[in-house]
């Protein structure tokens, strides 16, 4: 099993920045895929950001060159940095981690922080 606890969530302006944390704990060694995913009020949730254990990431085109994803494999986190925000981006932010087929194919959703966009 694997638990994710996130911080850094909060108010920003528009234009401003913030940076998400995601810490993974449990069976560690089980984790391929980390990454994030968003919800916004009324809408289905959508990838934001992935990246493999060897580095591989993966962007939506709507947050390409200004989100950059980063892992930290010996400290087993998964952060988010993400600049130039719009209001469009306010949305619950889930942290995600997706296990080797070997140990299951399985996904672990943390319980998400809130990101306000707001002038």
């Amino acid at each position: 099993q694997v638990q994710l606890v996130e911080s850094g969530g909060g108010l920003v302006q528009p234009g401003g920045s913030l940076r998400l944390s995601c810490a993974a704990s449990g069976s560690i060694t089980s984790i391929n895929t980390m990454g994030w995913y968003r919800q916004a009020p009324g809408k289905q949730r959508e990838l934001v950001a992935t990246i493999t254990r060897i580095g591989s990431t993966n962007y939506a085109d709507s947050v390409k060159g200004r989100f950059t994803i980063s892992r930290d494999n010996t400290k087993n986190k998964v952060d988010l940095q993400m600049n130039s925000l719009k209001p469009e981006d306010a949305a619950v932010y889930y942290c995600n981690a997706h296990t080797y087929l070997a140990y299951g194919g399985r996904d672990y959703w943390g319980l998400g922080t809130q990101v306000t966009v707001s002038s």
